[in-house]
């Protein structure tokens, strides 16, 4: 997939504000809508840009518990037997690969710590999961949403 320095300025628009129109963003990088709308929707269209979507502040949806989980997995686990053990625990909202000790680390958004503590048993239940550590956030100190 071919991404030029134009492409670029429009994918950057649209991580600061993901509602803004193509006239505001053509008036940014010097093009018309239609050419905007025409390399936006070449984007979506090549998987460079995979969605669109609205970032909802943990406390609105009651789900401002939040746990980062290091997985050690038994043996060789691949990736995506990971993915089909975590995808259907529904408070694992993201999952890495990682390097060093851990297999895996997963984070985990849950309405309280009695629904941490469910999610967390789901993970250390399957099979190929040893052992886990985690990590309960106490406050976000940074939190970048263009990044």
């Amino acid at each position: 997939m071919h991404v030029d320095e134009l492409d670029k300025r429009l994918i950057d628009l649209l991580r600061r504000d993901g509602r803004a129109t193509f006239a505001d963003m053509g008036l940014r990088v010097g093009l018309s809508a239609s050419a905007v709308k025409r390399r936006v929707d070449r984007l979506v269209a090549n998987g460079a840009i995979r969605g669109f979507g609205v970032v909802i502040d943990p406390e609105v949806d009651g789900r401002d518990t939040e746990a980062f989980v290091e997985l050690f997995c038994r043996g060789n686990v691949a990736p995506a037997e990971l993915t089909r053990i975590l995808r259907d625990i529904p408070d694992v909202v993201e999952a890495w690969t990682v390097t060093g000790a851990a297999d895996a680390m997963v984070r985990i958004r849950a309405r309280d710590i009695a629904s941490l503590e469910v999610a967390l048993e789901r993970v250390r239940l399957a099979p190929q999961v040893d052992s886990t550590r985690s990590a309960i956030v106490l406050s976000r100190l940074i939190e970048r949403r263009d990044g």
